[in-house]
């Protein structure tokens, strides 16, 4: 009985352990959402110092990790029982990726 106690203990520990390691990966990638914003607003408040077209480059790069971080830590995408989802969200985003670029190729050809 000793034996099963104190197993039962350790995954308890180790559960614990996880949750706070979880927790903690939610606030760094809060944070980190937090300064993407800010300097996404500071690149547009200082455009007259900076190229539009890096500006541009910079907004979009920016949402781009918030999407990723948002999909990795908040929609749990680390999970790995989460295979199926994330095949039709990766697959949405490559159909978007190469509906924008048809679009844009089209325009610039035109």
């Amino acid at each position: 009985m000793d034996t099963a106690n104190r197993q039962s203990e350790m995954l308890d520990y180790i559960a614990k352990q996880r949750r706070k390691r979880d927790l903690q990966h939610y606030w760094v990638s809060f944070a980190l959402m937090i300064v993407f914003t800010v300097l996404a607003f500071l690149a547009v408040y200082f455009r007259k110092s900076i190229n539009d077209y890096l500006i541009a480059f910079f907004i979009v790069t920016m949402a781009v990790v918030q999407v990723i971080f948002q999909l990795y830590y908040f929609m749990h995408m680390k999970e790995k029982d989460h295979g199926f989802p994330a095949l039709f969200l990766y697959g949405g985003a490559v159909v978007v990726f190469v509906t924008v670029l048809s679009f844009v190729t089209i325009v610039w050809i035109s």
